[in-house]
């Protein structure tokens, strides 16, 4: 009697260990499934993309550098993640807001959420240091064309701000980067159409298009050949 029932009891064991490790393998992975399904992101989309600047000192002349911009879309929602690499070169501090207020700008202007986006910066250039803020049309509407999926020819150029309201706005030194654009074999360079008081006039160079722009959607036009875009009900502020 007593070995009847000491072997009735090991066989109720077996029966109960493999369901519970059978939940603990099920519960496992569903916290596996739940965590992975959390940081899936698409493939990423990486362009050069070139910037127009000047350099710094008594005598300025005009610059054509390039910048890595690397966007991935996310699964969740959680709200716009802009990193910018500490190397080779570097941002600085008025570059990383202007950018993000930029792309936040663009993408309210164009109608669209970032709120899924991580953009990630590089500048290729050890030791150099980006200043101002004319680059943060030109990086926020590269942003936005790869969301979309749309190209920006490499010939392509924009210097200016992005505004609250989605305008592009004004920046100097447009007749230097111009000067710039054009050694750089830049055919199409977008400036903003309210000039800098500064800014002396200046002619365009033979086979390149220099064209005034003043909203968002107009020099995402321009630079994308994109003309099917409607303009956004509410432009919120950023």
């Amino acid at each position: 009697m007593s070995r009847t029932v000491h072997q009735r009891a090991r066989n109720q064991r077996n029966l109960r260990q493999p369901f519970v490790e059978g939940v603990l393998f099920l519960v496992v992975m569903c916290v596996l499934v739940t965590v992975g399904e959390g940081s899936v992101r698409a493939n990423p989309k990486e362009e050069l993309i070139p910037i127009l600047g000047t350099t710094m000192g008594v005598s300025p002349v005009g610059e054509v550098v390039y910048l890595s911009v690397t966007f991935e879309e996310r699964t969740d929602h959680g709200g716009l993640a802009v990193q910018f690499r500490r190397g080779p070169g570097r941002f600085s501090h008025m570059v990383q807001t202007a950018v993000q207020q930029g792309i936040y700008r663009a993408a309210s202007a164009l109608g669209v959420s970032p709120d899924s986006w991580t953009v990630i910066l590089s500048f290729p250039y050890p030791g150099v240091t980006l200043y101002g803020q004319s680059c943060s049309a030109m990086i926020a509407l590269s942003v936005v064309a790869l969301a979309k999926g749309e190209n920006i020819p490499p010939d392509r150029v924009l210097t200016g701000t992005v505004t609250p309201d989605g305008h592009i706005g004004t920046v100097g030194a447009v007749p230097l980067k111009v000067a710039a654009a054009y050694e750089a074999h830049l055919r199409r360079v977008l400036v903003p159409e309210e000039q800098d008081e500064a800014d002396s006039d200046f002619e365009t160079p033979f086979l390149m298009q220099v064209s005034p722009v003043a909203t968002v959607i107009q020099a995402y036009q321009a630079l994308t050949d994109v003309q099917s875009i409607r303009e956004p009900e509410l432009v919120h502020q950023y």
